[in-house]
């Protein structure tokens, strides 16, 4: 059966689409089977693997439009798939908020192909709204990002606040996958307090592997390439690809 993880954090700026994209492509790479759905309507994680499209994406697939397998896109690397994102799902947040059962709407979905991928990852907007709650929802876990800066923390709160309400009402089952240190500096000592303070809250849910800042990992995305098909041997490859190997060891 396969596993679904949502990658959320509704700061903005602090590595989902990122992880997304290449912590997917280095589990394919490992041939686990792997779905990538786009769920911010910037569609960031599609044009980040070069795929773009206008019909038959996520919002078409999530209204129920078309079936879900219709969705489905190839990347550029075997054994990775995209559900595209499209700006309409926009407007889908304001279409569930008056549904009835609004909330569940991806979940129908995803049972239909859950079992047909190792992990299906979803990509989410830097928002608690609507289309991360369906996320939520539909997902077995949660991969946190956070950034190793300052505001590191900030906001963390209403994130576990949603996650322990979704729990306790709409997805029991759903736990936290793992906290991922993203985006870091180790020539500032405010790397290490942060670190210190999230490893603090968390505890053995961090992951021991940390992504650097890397202006390859910047690049990559509007090459339409994961960071490893751009530059293999760059710090940021190397990082997510260690983080792939730590994931499989730790994941159940």
């Amino acid at each position: 059966m396969g596993k679904i993880i949502v990658i959320a954090n509704q700061k903005g700026g602090v590595g989902k689409t990122t992880t997304s994209i290449n912590l997917s492509v280095s589990l394919a790479m490992r041939n686990k089977k792997v779905l990538i759905i786009d769920f911010d309507p910037q569609g960031n994680c599609s044009s980040g693997l070069g795929i773009e499209k206008d019909k038959n994406t996520v919002y078409e697939a999530l209204i129920g439009a078309v079936d879900i397998h219709e969705c489905i896109v190839p990347s550029k690397i075997e054994n990775c798939s995209v559900i595209p994102g499209h700006i309409n799902l926009s407007g889908a947040t304001v279409e569930l908020v008056k549904v009835e059962n609004g909330t569940f709407y991806l979940k129908e979905q995803l049972v239909k192909i859950k079992d047909e991928y190792d992990y299906i990852f979803i990509d989410t907007p830097p928002s608690l709204g609507i289309l991360t709650l369906n996320a939520l929802v539909a997902a077995d876990t949660v991969l946190i990002p956070i950034q190793t800066e300052f505001f590191a923390l900030e906001g963390l709160t209403q994130l576990i606040g949603t996650i322990t309400k979704v729990r306790q009402g709409l997805n029991p089952k759903l736990s936290i996958e793992g906290v991922i240190l993203t985006m870091l500096d180790k020539r500032t000592l405010l790397t290490d307090d942060v670190v210190k303070n999230v490893i603090a809250h968390f505890g053995d849910k961090v992951y021991k592997t940390m992504i650097p800042r890397n202006i390859r990992l910047a690049e990559a995305p509007s090459f339409g390439v994961p960071v490893i098909m751009h530059e293999k041997t760059c710090v940021g490859a190397k990082a997510y690809e260690q983080l792939a190997e730590e994931f499989l060891n730790g994941s159940k």
